[in-house]
């Protein structure tokens, strides 16, 4: 009981709490990627077009994200720089795409947009391909 009231926590118990916070926000965020992969004829004409990009590039750089980035970010490569585009892309998604509507339409990006911040903000852990080569 004295544990579970505790506020310390071991070097251990942060790496797999790191890895766990990775592995399952990328395997939540994949299916979507994978979507608009395998849809990607039917999609890129009807997908939102952010900043007069074009809504084919618009779906490519999310799907580059919610794909590709997710499964670095799941192994733990290059984990800061790859959760950019998961992060921009989430932001996308709650403040354009659903009007900032965090607590209806939004609710699941903006849940993907808070762990991909913190993921940012604190790194991989050591449970991870950077933390073992050291970065």
């Amino acid at each position: 009981m004295k544990k579970l009231l505790s506020t310390g926590y071991t070097d251990w118990a942060f790496n797999i709490a790191m890895l766990v916070l990775r592995t399952g926000l990328g395997l939540m965020v994949l299916p979507h990627g994978y979507d608009k992969l395998v849809h990607f004829a039917v999609k890129k004409n009807t997908f939102m077009n952010f900043l007069g990009m074009g809504s084919t590039v618009s779906l490519s750089l999310s799907l580059f994200a919610e794909f590709f980035c997710a499964m670095f970010v799941m192994i733990g490569l290059f984990t800061r720089f790859t959760v950019l585009p998961l992060v921009i892309g989430m932001s996308v998604a709650v403040f354009k795409a659903h009007d900032a509507a965090i607590f209806g339409g939004g609710e699941k990006a903006a849940l993907y947009l808070t762990g991909f911040l913190a993921i940012l903000l604190v790194g991989p852990g050591k449970a991870s391909v950077d933390g073992m080569m050291g970065k």
